[in-house]
Protein backbone atom coordinates (compact mmCIF):
# COMPACT_ATOMS: atom_id res chain seq x y z
CA UNK A 1 0.00 0.00 0.00
CA UNK A 2 1.18 3.40 -1.07
CA UNK A 3 -0.44 6.39 1.46
CA UNK A 4 -0.28 9.53 0.58
CA UNK A 5 0.07 12.24 3.51
CA UNK A 6 -1.34 15.34 2.30
CA UNK A 7 0.69 18.58 2.53
CA UNK A 8 -0.96 22.22 2.48
CA UNK A 9 0.82 25.58 3.53
CA UNK A 10 1.29 25.25 7.46
CA UNK A 11 1.26 21.39 7.49
CA UNK A 12 3.32 20.41 9.88
CA UNK A 13 2.67 16.93 11.10
CA UNK A 14 3.70 15.50 7.51
CA UNK A 15 6.76 14.51 8.00
CA UNK A 16 6.03 13.01 11.44
CA UNK A 17 2.94 10.83 9.89
CA UNK A 18 5.50 9.94 6.86
CA UNK A 19 7.90 8.44 9.42
CA UNK A 20 5.63 6.77 11.80
CA UNK A 21 4.17 4.73 8.90
CA UNK A 22 7.33 4.05 7.65
CA UNK A 23 8.27 2.39 10.84
CA UNK A 24 5.46 0.55 10.52
CA UNK A 25 6.33 -0.76 7.31
CA UNK A 26 4.09 1.34 5.29
CA UNK A 27 5.34 3.01 2.62
CA UNK A 28 4.37 6.44 2.51
CA UNK A 29 4.78 9.99 1.15
CA UNK A 30 4.25 13.51 1.15
CA UNK A 31 2.08 14.80 -1.38
CA UNK A 32 1.75 19.05 -1.85
CA UNK A 33 -1.73 20.13 -2.86
CA UNK A 34 -1.39 21.73 -6.06
CA UNK A 35 0.09 18.73 -7.16
CA UNK A 36 -3.30 16.39 -6.75
CA UNK A 37 -3.61 13.01 -5.87
CA UNK A 38 -0.78 10.24 -7.33
CA UNK A 39 -2.93 7.03 -9.50
CA UNK A 40 -1.25 5.08 -7.04
CA UNK A 41 -2.65 6.60 -3.83
CA UNK A 42 -3.93 3.55 -1.74
CA UNK A 43 -4.48 5.49 1.02
CA UNK A 44 -4.68 9.16 2.58
CA UNK A 45 -3.63 11.26 5.68
CA UNK A 46 -5.18 14.27 6.32
CA UNK A 47 -2.17 15.91 8.98
CA UNK A 48 -2.18 18.00 11.69
CA UNK A 49 -0.62 21.43 11.41
CA UNK A 50 -2.08 25.12 10.27
CA UNK A 51 -3.41 25.11 6.96
CA UNK A 52 -3.65 28.56 5.46
CA UNK A 53 -2.63 29.86 8.56
CA UNK A 54 -5.99 28.82 9.87
CA UNK A 55 -7.27 32.01 8.59
CA UNK A 56 -11.61 32.08 9.04
CA UNK A 57 -11.80 28.75 10.60
CA UNK A 58 -9.56 25.88 11.30
CA UNK A 59 -9.33 23.69 8.02
CA UNK A 60 -11.94 26.03 6.39
CA UNK A 61 -9.17 27.24 3.45
CA UNK A 62 -8.06 23.89 2.57
CA UNK A 63 -11.27 21.80 3.09
CA UNK A 64 -12.09 23.95 -0.45
CA UNK A 65 -8.71 23.24 -2.02
CA UNK A 66 -9.02 21.57 -5.51
CA UNK A 67 -7.21 18.41 -4.03
CA UNK A 68 -10.12 17.70 -1.60
CA UNK A 69 -12.55 16.98 -4.57
CA UNK A 70 -9.97 14.50 -5.48
CA UNK A 71 -9.85 12.61 -1.54
CA UNK A 72 -13.52 12.93 -1.40
CA UNK A 73 -13.83 10.65 -4.72
CA UNK A 74 -11.52 8.81 -3.44
CA UNK A 75 -13.00 8.06 -0.24
CA UNK A 76 -16.04 7.53 -2.17
CA UNK A 77 -14.25 4.77 -4.00
CA UNK A 78 -13.31 3.06 -0.71
CA UNK A 79 -9.88 4.35 -0.37
CA UNK A 80 -8.95 4.56 3.80
CA UNK A 81 -8.89 8.14 4.45
CA UNK A 82 -7.65 9.25 7.76
CA UNK A 83 -7.55 13.33 9.37
CA UNK A 84 -5.77 13.76 12.16
CA UNK A 85 -5.83 17.13 14.44
CA UNK A 86 -5.53 20.00 11.51
CA UNK A 87 -6.73 17.17 9.45
CA UNK A 88 -9.75 16.32 11.59
CA UNK A 89 -11.14 20.31 11.08
CA UNK A 90 -10.39 19.93 7.28
CA UNK A 91 -12.29 16.10 7.03
CA UNK A 92 -15.04 17.90 9.15
CA UNK A 93 -14.90 20.97 7.23
CA UNK A 94 -14.59 19.26 3.76
CA UNK A 95 -17.95 16.93 4.49
CA UNK A 96 -16.06 13.63 4.85
CA UNK A 97 -17.39 13.32 8.84
CA UNK A 98 -20.02 14.79 11.05
CA UNK A 99 -19.75 17.73 13.30
CA UNK A 100 -16.97 20.36 13.64
CA UNK A 101 -14.06 21.13 15.85
CA UNK A 102 -13.93 24.75 17.29
CA UNK A 103 -12.31 26.94 20.27
CA UNK A 104 -11.15 24.80 23.26
CA UNK A 105 -13.52 25.32 26.06
CA UNK A 106 -10.46 26.57 28.00
CA UNK A 107 -9.85 29.08 25.18
CA UNK A 108 -6.13 28.60 24.87
CA UNK A 109 -4.22 26.23 22.65
CA UNK A 110 -3.37 22.56 25.11
CA UNK A 111 -0.27 20.14 24.40
CA UNK A 112 -0.60 16.95 26.44
CA UNK A 113 -1.02 13.26 27.03
CA UNK A 114 -4.97 12.40 27.04
CA UNK A 115 -6.05 9.21 27.62
CA UNK A 116 -8.77 7.79 24.95
CA UNK A 117 -11.56 4.64 25.21
CA UNK A 118 -11.73 2.93 22.16
CA UNK A 119 -15.40 2.75 21.39
CA UNK A 120 -15.76 0.42 18.35
CA UNK A 121 -13.00 -2.13 17.53
CA UNK A 122 -14.30 -3.38 14.58
CA UNK A 123 -13.10 -0.97 11.98
CA UNK A 124 -9.77 -0.63 10.51
CA UNK A 125 -9.23 2.14 12.60
CA UNK A 126 -9.39 0.50 15.72
CA UNK A 127 -8.82 -3.52 14.76
CA UNK A 128 -5.53 -3.47 16.51
CA UNK A 129 -7.98 -3.00 20.24
CA UNK A 130 -10.39 -4.31 22.34
CA UNK A 131 -13.75 -2.05 23.16
CA UNK A 132 -13.25 -0.50 25.95
CA UNK A 133 -9.73 -0.21 25.57
CA UNK A 134 -7.83 2.81 26.88
CA UNK A 135 -5.13 4.12 24.96
CA UNK A 136 -2.86 7.37 25.62
CA UNK A 137 -2.06 9.57 22.92
CA UNK A 138 -1.01 13.57 22.83
CA UNK A 139 -3.32 16.23 21.77
CA UNK A 140 -1.71 19.57 20.23
CA UNK A 141 -4.67 21.73 19.33
CA UNK A 142 -6.63 25.27 20.09
CA UNK A 143 -9.22 24.12 17.77
CA UNK A 144 -10.25 20.76 19.32
CA UNK A 145 -14.03 21.16 20.77
CA UNK A 146 -16.18 18.92 18.91
CA UNK A 147 -19.32 20.13 18.32
CA UNK A 148 -22.34 18.84 16.86
CA UNK A 149 -26.56 19.66 16.54
CA UNK A 150 -28.60 17.63 18.34
CA UNK A 151 -30.28 15.62 15.94
CA UNK A 152 -27.09 14.96 14.13
CA UNK A 153 -25.23 13.91 17.62
CA UNK A 154 -28.44 11.11 17.92
CA UNK A 155 -28.04 10.15 14.30
CA UNK A 156 -24.42 9.82 15.30
CA UNK A 157 -25.06 7.67 18.35
CA UNK A 158 -27.76 5.71 16.49
CA UNK A 159 -25.07 4.79 13.22
CA UNK A 160 -22.51 4.02 15.88
CA UNK A 161 -20.11 6.48 14.40
CA UNK A 162 -18.09 7.44 17.67
CA UNK A 163 -14.37 5.75 17.21
CA UNK A 164 -13.38 7.54 20.88
CA UNK A 165 -14.16 9.24 23.19
CA UNK A 166 -12.26 11.20 26.31
CA UNK A 167 -11.85 9.08 29.54
CA UNK A 168 -9.57 9.31 32.20
CA UNK A 169 -6.82 6.20 33.55
CA UNK A 170 -9.56 3.41 34.34
CA UNK A 171 -12.17 4.22 31.08
CA UNK A 172 -13.96 6.69 33.03
CA UNK A 173 -16.12 8.90 30.52
CA UNK A 174 -16.40 11.98 32.66
CA UNK A 175 -16.34 15.69 32.81
CA UNK A 176 -12.71 16.13 34.25
CA UNK A 177 -11.45 13.74 31.62
CA UNK A 178 -13.02 15.99 28.89
CA UNK A 179 -9.87 18.66 28.04
CA UNK A 180 -11.45 20.78 25.36
CA UNK A 181 -15.41 20.09 26.23
CA UNK A 182 -16.10 18.61 23.22
CA UNK A 183 -19.64 17.00 23.17
CA UNK A 184 -20.14 13.75 24.69
CA UNK A 185 -16.44 13.82 25.27
CA UNK A 186 -16.01 12.67 21.31
CA UNK A 187 -12.76 12.46 20.33
CA UNK A 188 -12.72 10.72 17.00
CA UNK A 189 -15.47 9.90 14.96
CA UNK A 190 -16.38 8.27 11.51
CA UNK A 191 -17.43 9.08 7.99
CA UNK A 192 -20.16 7.99 6.09
CA UNK A 193 -18.28 4.75 5.09
CA UNK A 194 -15.67 2.89 8.11
CA UNK A 195 -12.74 3.71 5.93
CA UNK A 196 -12.96 7.49 6.63
CA UNK A 197 -12.22 8.39 10.12
CA UNK A 198 -10.99 11.77 11.94
CA UNK A 199 -9.67 12.65 15.03
CA UNK A 200 -7.86 15.53 17.26
CA UNK A 201 -5.43 13.33 19.13
CA UNK A 202 -1.90 12.39 17.16
CA UNK A 203 -1.16 8.69 16.87
CA UNK A 204 1.49 9.52 14.83
CA UNK A 205 3.29 11.19 17.88
CA UNK A 206 2.47 7.92 19.80
CA UNK A 207 3.75 5.30 17.25
CA UNK A 208 7.61 5.36 17.57
CA UNK A 209 9.55 3.58 20.36
CA UNK A 210 12.53 6.26 20.15
CA UNK A 211 10.44 8.93 21.56
CA UNK A 212 10.12 7.45 24.85
CA UNK A 213 6.29 7.50 25.30
CA UNK A 214 3.61 5.70 24.64
CA UNK A 215 3.36 3.87 21.42
CA UNK A 216 -0.60 3.31 21.39
CA UNK A 217 -1.20 5.19 18.44
CA UNK A 218 0.51 2.14 16.56
CA UNK A 219 -2.54 0.83 16.37
CA UNK A 220 -4.56 3.50 14.97
CA UNK A 221 -2.12 3.97 11.72
CA UNK A 222 -1.71 0.28 11.62
CA UNK A 223 -4.95 0.19 9.28
CA UNK A 224 -2.72 0.85 5.82
CA UNK A 225 -0.39 -1.72 6.98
Amino acid sequence: MTVSVVQFGGSNCDRDAVRALNHLGVDAERVWHADGLPDDADGIVLPGGFSYGDYLRAGAMAARDPIMEEVREAADDGVPVIGVCNGAQIGSESGLTPGAFTTNASARFQCEPVHLRVERADTPWTAAYDEGDVIEIPIAHGEGRFEIGADAHDDLLDDDRVLFRYCDAEGNVTDAANPNGSTDNVAGVLGERETVAVLMPHPERATLTDLGRSTDGAGILEAFA
